[in-house]
């Protein structure tokens, strides 16, 4: 699953992916300095491996992990080509989601692209790009449905009206996902690759002197409001000091957070929030050769799941052996679990839980 982190030219988004990816990509303080998409796959934080750990004392701990790509900065036009315009639409056309970087911060070293700190302008210079973009899809499918209706045949009526529908929303200025489709529109919705559709987290990029006294400022409440409207969720970070703390090691790391008063960085939260952003859940496997988190999308049921680990354990599943974290820790071991009925034995139909620890069976 990939994440593209998008925004205006100078509002922190190569800092934050530095922080994130420890990549070093590079960062300065003029527009169009990402070109190309720099591209990090990090872990997903989750404590429940290290208990694991401690449990089978494994060869090896494997996190799950998710993508982030850093997309180039836009600027008004781009939808018509204006500076890298056709490079940063096709770059976000191809992530499952976006992590909205804006600039919550005053400071007179660092160039704005429009003079000066506005989030909620900043966000709808990007939203008026995505939505002319989506604007001339929607378009295009209408003609093309149009010239389809004249068979006669009816549901090409009911989707011409879903692709009018479609096109009012976007002509008032709101994004596609801020739409409620029924399960027949959304397989027709899919086919359209709405950049609109894409959920959003916005990231409020603030000053250190912020972050120390307590996050909040002006323009983040502003943009809690804006973002409530669309039901989009909003996370407080500061990039730059989130780069400082992706370069110490893990006891130094811990101590600079304690002096921050922090439970955990904001990467960390960024991460997770991500992983649910894309409405993933993590299923765990343990043993002494591996305590491993798999990634599958929720909903998703025991034989697809155990298709992530390798195919044969789909095509000859047989049944999931499920033990919940929060049980198997309780009871200390696996064998514990089992003589007290916390085992469970599931079928094709199960469908998996974030925690599950699971042993499938299967034969091929």
């Amino acid at each position: 699953m990939r994440l593209g982190i998008v925004g205006l030219p100078n509002v922190g988004k190569s800092t934050l992916f530095n922080a994130i990816t420890k990549a070093g990509a590079e960062c300065a303080n003029y527009p169009f300095c990402t070109i190309e998409p720099n591209v990090g796959i990090v872990a997903v934080p989750d404590e429940r491996l290290e208990k694991l750990a401690q449990m089978y004392n494994p060869d090896k701990v494997t996190p799950t992990s998710i993508e982030f790509v850093d997309i180039a900065g836009l600027v008004k036009g781009a939808s018509k080509g204006e500076g890298l315009g056709n490079k940063f639409l096709s770059h976000i056309r191809e992530v499952d989601a976006v992590v909205h970087v804006v600039r919550c911060f005053e400071d007179p070293n660092i160039v704005h692209v429009d003079g000066s700190v506005d989030p909620i302008r900043d966000i709808e210079t990007i939203n008026l790009e995505l939505i002319l973009a989506d604007l001339e899809v929607v378009e295009r499918r209408i003609d093309r449905t149009r010239k389809m209706l004249k068979s006669g045949d009816k549901k090409y009526q009911l989707e011409l009206e879903l692709y009018e529908s479609i096109k009012e929303h976007l002509e008032k200025g709101l994004p596609a996902r801020s739409l409620k489709f029924s399960a027949e529109q959304v397989f027709l919705v899919d086919q359209l690759f709405l950049l609109t559709s894409k959920p959003v987290l916005y990231a409020a990029n603030i000053s250190e002197k912020d972050l120390q006294s307590g996050g909040e400022n002006a323009y983040v409440a502003q943009l809690k409001e804006y973002s409530s409207k669309e039901g989009s969720e909003v996370m407080v970070i500061c990039a730059k000091i989130e780069e400082e703390i992706a370069q110490l090691d893990e006891e130094e790391r811990k101590e600079f957070l304690r002096e921050l008063g922090l439970a955990e960085s904001g990467l960390d939260r960024l991460i997770k929030t991500s992983y649910k952003l894309l409405g993933l859940i993590s299923f765990l496997t343990a043993g002494q050769p591996e305590v491993r988190a798999w990634t599958i999308l929720k909903g998703t049921k025991a034989p697809q799941a155990a298709g992530k680990i390798h195919s044969d354990f789909e095509r000859g599943f047989i049944r999931a052996e499920v033990v919940s974290y929060h049980d198997l820790v309780e009871a200390g071991s696996y064998s514990a679990a089992r003589e007290k009925g916390l085992v469970r034995s599931e079928g094709k139909d199960y469908v998996m839980q974030d925690g599950d620890v699971t042993l499938f069976r299967f034969n091929v």
